[in-house]
């Protein structure tokens, strides 16, 4: 095992913080859309994963007739949750990044480690969240990867794949990721992360990580560095 070269962090919950309004925008976009029968708790388990999949598998629970499971009402249910959460972080006084992120992101830096984001959400909502809370220009970040730049978004490795190719980094096992859903957890196995770190204070409880078999368990990020710190020494030993 080599140096650690890149962590990738989620946004919502992990690294911004969220009062799960996430959810709650998505919850509401789909029962606007004629599903009043979508709870909070069903779109809290779809968190992290790209927006559009997550539609498409909570309308075949709720539709009965696949046939209206169709691309169009997919588009036009994902444009009422992206345009809810455009307004939400364009206005509201909340954004925010999670205590101790920005320390994390800096002492990362200082180890000569690279810091990404990647996100269930589309480039809109990204950028939008990214300049609200500085870090468009702030240093902090050196790659960020949106759901709808890939071919599939979490589980699946690519929008890893496509930081690592951005920054010029080849060995997946010098990159970990540190998420607070399941599918951040395996987005780091599909990957061949050496890390994929779960975080308990966002969307899912220890409990709840601990099936998908996440390399470490975190209450705050700032328990990442010290991970990190232990493998670099263990390194030297």
């Amino acid at each position: 095992m080599g140096k650690i070269r890149l962590a990738v962090f989620d946004m919502a919950g992990t690294t911004i913080h969220d009062e799960n309004n996430v959810a709650k925008a998505f919850q509401q976009a789909l029962n606007e859309a004629g599903y009043p029968q979508v709870t909070l708790k069903e779109a809290n388990e779809k968190m992290g994963y790209s927006k559009p999949q997550a539609i498409r598998e909570l309308l075949e629970i709720h539709e009965p007739n696949s046939d209206k499971i169709t691309d169009a009402i997919i588009e036009r249910i994902h444009s009422d949750f992206v345009n809810g959460m455009l307004h939400h972080y364009a206005t509201e006084p909340g954004i925010k990044p999670v205590n101790d992120a920005e320390e994390v992101f800096e002492t990362l830096h200082d180890m000569g480690i690279k810091v990404a984001l990647d996100t269930g959400f589309s480039r809109d909502i990204t950028d939008i969240i990214l300049k609200r809370v500085g870090w468009d220009q702030s240093g902090h970040i050196d790659a960020t990867a949106a759901s709808d730049e890939v071919q599939k978004g979490r589980p699946y490795p690519f929008m890893i794949q496509k930081i690592m190719d951005e920054l010029g980094i080849e060995d997946s096992k010098s990159v970990i990721k540190i998420g607070d859903t399941e599918v951040d957890i395996n987005e780091g196995h599909n990957a061949d992360c050496l890390m994929s770190i779960g975080v308990t204070n966002g969307v899912y409880s220890r409990e709840e990580l601990i099936p998908h078999r996440p390399t470490h368990l975190v209450s705050n990020l700032r328990e990442v560095v010290e991970i990190v710190k232990q493998y670099e020494s263990s390194l030297m030993s």
